[in-house]
């Protein structure tokens, strides 16, 4: 089993609808969207893998604990591959507030050291779990006046600590890392609108729609950076490495 843990980077609604999602994509490729990622995907490699969708829209890592990993774990089998994103809307609900979002912080890597435990009872013995990193539609630039909301200017150092603990915890606890932060840099602010809010605008550099969603360019991306993790050698297990499609 695929199991997708975690909040909106994640989920399908923002991308389009059902299947456009990065956790989808990984799943099951869209090969007439992104035909250049055709046969890399799970389904590909797995045939007959099973994909349960756990991640909402808002869902902080006290979701993730409380309502998702208990679904997780009360599902029937073994998962092989978990990919987990949370944090980032921990740290808005301190929006503004240097002191409390830091706090948050703190908070989120708790959990998600609890949560990467728990995993660990519902994986098999070869398993990958995956932890993506939280992105900046600012391009580091913490320029948020911008996309309409009130200024902010340690949101990026907030975001630094988030992703530096999340990295750290990946770490300690042998999960494979998706660098999405670094991955989505140049894709937001400084190509366009990151509050647009079509699911596929014209330009594919752009990757965010509603200021801090994925849009299905966006999507693609995340799928790219679960796959990178996955498909490291030294994360190969019973999966087969690949090669990441050229432009992704």
């Amino acid at each position: 089993m695929y199991a997708a843990l975690g909040d909106s980077i994640s989920i399908d609604d923002y991308a389009g609808g059902a299947g456009r999602g990065g956790a989808s994509l990984l799943a099951v490729n869209e090969d007439e969207g992104f035909p250049e990622w055709s046969g890399n995907d799970l389904r590909s490699r797995w045939p007959d893998l099973p994909f349960q969708m756990l991640a909402t829209d808002g869902a902080t890592s006290r979701t993730v604990l409380q309502e998702q990993v208990p679904r997780l774990l009360g599902s029937p089998g073994r998962a092989s591959v978990v990919t987990l994103t949370a944090g980032g809307n921990d740290v808005l609900s301190c929006y503004g507030d240097t002191r409390a979002a830091l706090e948050a912080v703190r908070t989120v890597t708790g959990r998600l050291d609890t949560i990467l435990g728990r995993l660990e009872s519902v994986t098999t013995s070869e398993g990958i779990v995956v932890v993506g990193t939280v992105y900046d539609p600012s391009d580091g630039t913490g320029d948020v006046a911008k996309v309409g909301l009130p200024p902010w200017p340690d949101v990026v150092k907030v975001l630094e600590e988030l992703n530096a603990g999340i990295r750290g915890l990946a770490g300690e606890r042998g999960a494979r890392l998706a660098d999405i932060h670094a991955r989505f840099l140049g894709h937001g602010l400084s190509v366009g609108d990151p509050a647009q809010p079509s699911p596929r605008p014209s330009s594919r550099e752009l990757w965010y729609c509603h200021v801090i969603e994925p849009n299905a360019w966006g999507a693609s991306a995340v799928r790219a950076a679960f796959w990178e993790a996955i498909t490291a050698p030294a994360a190969a297990g019973n999966i087969r490495t690949g090669v990441e499609p050229e432009g992704a």
